[in-house]
């Protein structure tokens, strides 16, 4: 006689309950949705309300949150870094204080409302900041040993002496250059004490250029006598006995330098120099100018967790009042 239990029927038994299982789930979520589809049906004069209500709110909104983002790129002269970034700290401290009477009639910005935040920050240009600067290339060799690379060239320490700086601001409505950046930048300038070094610092470009150009005229001259000299006597000179290739060497150095004097020179005429600047660029955040379409969305959800919370509740409180029968 067989001792052997048949397994065909515990397989049959296993797929009947899966499948009753299955077919439980989905009558719970028929079930589920009819209920939803019958809050909705109940409420639906409340819910309409709210749709409505956020979509007018939501266009008021969108028509009154406009932000525009504005740049203006700036280089500090005479050491006047550290002054520039502490007069935009104190302008961003102004905004968030609200003191519209310092940014009119110290600023001299007609509309300080519209501005909402200015910030500063360096252009990263590690390349200028070591050109012609040994000892910049040997600093970044320091700080590099110690820390990341990257670390380094955004620390607050090495950014600062970069050549160009971006000023933001962001403004509700659209900014001008007469109406803004102007009055900034003569309040950026409006210095005594770099307004003098300012002009020092320019005559002294001026002379430095003046003198180099004496020089150079000078050495031509040398060397045309010496050109001279060597065709009427046909001799035949050394370049290390008469040092002509110092000679040489000398005037290719200041003929250089000549270049980059006349370019800082255009710059020379103002402490923080306006270099170009790009104004009114629409902030593409997700919720701009589609709030009339969130919003009606969110005040629905909304209404259906308090919808659930006090049933919640109520189902609870009748618990607990029948357990205390």
């Amino acid at each position: 006689m067989s001792t052997k239990v048949p397994q065909n029927s515990d397989q049959e038994i296993d797929i009947f309950q899966l499948s009753k299982s299955i077919g439980g789930f989905f009558d719970r979520v028929n079930r589920s949705i009819f209920r939803v589809i019958q809050f909705f049906i109940r409420n639906w004069i409340t819910v309409l309300i709210l749709f409505v209500l956020g979509v007018v709110f939501g266009f008021y909104l969108d028509s009154n949150k406009k932000t525009f983002q504005n740049q203006v790129v700036v280089t500090p002269n005479f050491e006047s870094v550290d002054y520039l970034y502490a007069k935009i700290d104190l302008i961003q401290a102004k905004i968030i204080s609200g003191d519209v009477e310092f940014l009119s009639n110290t600023v001299g910005i007609p509309h300080p409302e519209s501005i909402r935040k200015i910030e500063i920050k360096p252009v990263a240009d590690v390349y200028k900041f070591i050109e012609d600067k040994e000892q910049n290339l040997e600093l970044i060799k320091l700080m590099a040993e110690v820390g990341e690379i990257k670390k380094v060239l955004e620390d607050n320490v090495t950014s600062k002496n970069y050549t160009y700086h971006t000023i933001s601001f962001v403004s509700s409505e659209p900014a001008t250059e007469k109406e803004v950046v102007e009055p900034l930048l003569n309040y950026l300038n409006n210095s005594a004490y770099y307004n003098s070094i300012q002009k020092i610092g320019y005559k002294n470009l001026e002379r430095e250029i003046a003198q180099n150009d004496t020089i150079i005229s000078q050495i031509d001259q040398v060397l045309s006598s010496l050109s001279s000299g060597a065709k009427s006597d046909k001799l035949v000179y050394n370049n290390e006995n008469l040092q002509l290739n110092d000679i040489i060497k000398t005037k290719q150095k200041l003929v250089t330098e000549q270049g980059k004097n006349r370019f800082r020179l255009i710059t020379f005429d103002k402490t923080i120099k306006e270099i170009n600047s790009t104004l009114n660029i629409n902030e593409n955040k997700t919720v701009n100018g589609n709030l009339k379409i969130i919003l009606p969305f969110v005040l629905i959800f909304l209404f259906v967790l308090v919808s659930l919370f006090f049933k919640f509740y109520r189902k609870q409180l009748a618990l607990s009042k029948a357990n205390q029968l």
